[in-house]
């Protein structure tokens, strides 16, 4: 039976994606959240920290996979983090609580890469990166705790859950976060200034991606692992050593080797003595057909993946994670947290410089005015001006728009390994940053033009 779906924050930036992708597809789905903005499918008017409320809901849309999205942005003003915690902590235990009392199958949770974020960089980071027990922010905590809740009631009472962890996530109908913010940028001036030398790279990820990654997840979720969780043997091992070995559906998940991400730079094969481009010749090879059917072909999978013990896909890893956590597995997506982003890390403030550059065709007359020499601050003297600014906010009791944070934010690497979504969900992103950036700017240019209406 097809799955019947309620988005949670469906009229929302992710949410509404994910809503228009499963149409597209010609899925059942609803949405529940306090502001109806769209009415090309059933509305609810819910507040999600009310069991009884979204109990109801899920009662009259008979659902059975709910997509989680409603949050607070990431950004609001806030002195403390009372809203981030009834949202998205209370928020979100109550939907769990009224998934299980109304016997609905899935829940997909977003949560957010910025819940293993110290402050300091992270490189290649996978979903083995601990959640910090110092809060970095009030939203990545409550977005930590809120998943922690998630993944705690994976099989509880016939509830199936995972949690993905986009990162950086732009694209259409983003009118409240990061294009609005570059947009206040480009307005004032102020695109000259960077921050640091732009050699930490970024994870950035465009929300088509985010919402294909969401629904391959509920699509997967029931899916059987590929070898029995421990719990189901008659002895559970005591040590890595005991566990027993990969079996081949296993193996065949994680035993040969990812191509590129190449959404961007397009797909690129190197030449081999079986594959390759013809040349110049005077008589074809033999096999001529062959060679160029396989350049031109997809990348096989008989290519194996060199790992070593500290691979987070290797045996003795995917050993130790099931003794972990013995009831479930790490190549299965039930009770799993995943990163999702685009695979294409690049410095900070190249993507801010591309929007800038759209900004400049759309509005000639102040890409004139507009300075397009670089200062560059060191990230050093950028604290000390944002720790002044703070402290005048302070003084004056007003919110600071330059702080100590947002200059970490944009001076630290961090990016993350997909191979795990890429491998467990079958995740490959299918927009590329250019692309991204261009069909972003083209729904801001529309999204303009209605404002001036």
């Amino acid at each position: 039976m097809p799955d019947i779906y309620l988005v949670i924050g469906g009229s929302g930036f992710v949410g509404r994606h994910i809503v228009q992708q499963l149409l597209d597809r010609g899925d059942t789905v609803s949405v529940l959240d306090l502001v109806q903005r769209y009415h090309d499918v059933p509305f609810y008017h819910a507040d999600i920290t009310d069991q009884a409320q979204v109990a109801e809901v899920l009662r009259k849309t008979g659902t059975t996979c709910i997509i989680h999205t409603a949050s607070p942005p990431a950004a609001l003003k806030l002195e403390t983090g009372d809203l981030y915690y009834r949202v998205n902590v209370l928020g979100t235990k109550s939907i769990i609580a009224a998934a299980q009392a109304t016997g609905v199958r899935k829940l997909v949770f977003t949560s957010s890469a910025g819940v293993v974020w110290t402050g300091a960089s992270l490189i290649d980071v996978d979903e083995r990166t601990p959640v910090p027990e110092k809060p970095n922010d009030p939203y990545t905590h409550s977005k930590a705790q809120a998943e922690e809740a998630v993944l705690a009631a994976n099989g509880k009472d016939g509830l199936l859950t995972v949690a993905l962890r986009p990162a950086g996530i732009f694209g259409p109908g983003d009118n409240q976060q990061l294009l609005p913010g570059l947009y206040q940028v480009y307005e004032r001036g102020q695109t000259h200034f960077q921050i640091g030398d732009n050699t930490n790279m970024f994870d950035w990820t465009y929300v088509g991606n985010v919402a294909a990654a969401h629904l391959l997840a509920a699509d997967r979720l029931d899916t059987p692992p590929p070898a029995p969780v421990l719990s189901d043997l008659p002895e559970v091992p005591k040590s890595p050593e005991e566990v027993p070995p990969l079996t081949a559906a296993e193996e065949d998940l994680v035993r040969y080797a990812l191509p590129p991400v190449s959404a961007t730079t397009g797909a690129h094969r190197t030449p081999t003595s079986a594959a390759r481009p013809l040349g110049p010749y005077v008589t074809p090879p033999p096999n001529a057909e062959g060679l160029l059917a396989a350049f031109n072909g997809p990348a096989p999978r008989n290519i194996p993946a060199v790992r070593t013990r500290f691979d987070p896909l290797s045996d003795p890893t995917i050993a130790r994670s099931k003794l972990h956590a013995p009831h479930t597995s790490p190549l299965q997506v039930a009770g799993q947290v995943f990163f999702i982003t685009n695979g294409e890390p690049v410095g900070f403030w190249d993507l801010p410089r591309l929007v800038w550059y759209h900004f400049d065709k759309m509005y000639p007359e102040k890409a004139k005015a507009r300075r397009k020499g670089i200062w560059v601050l060191p990230k050093d003297l950028g604290m000390a001006l944002a720790t002044g600014a703070e402290w005048w906010g302070w003084l004056t009791r007003t919110d600071p728009t330059f702080t100590r944070f947002k200059v970490g934010y944009s001076c630290e690497s961090r990016w993350f390994n997909i191979e795990k979504a890429r491998r467990v969900l079958g995740y490959e992103p299918r927009v590329g940053l250019e692309e991204g950036i261009r069909l972003t700017m083209e729904a801001w240019k529309e999204f303009k033009a209605t404002q001036k209406q």
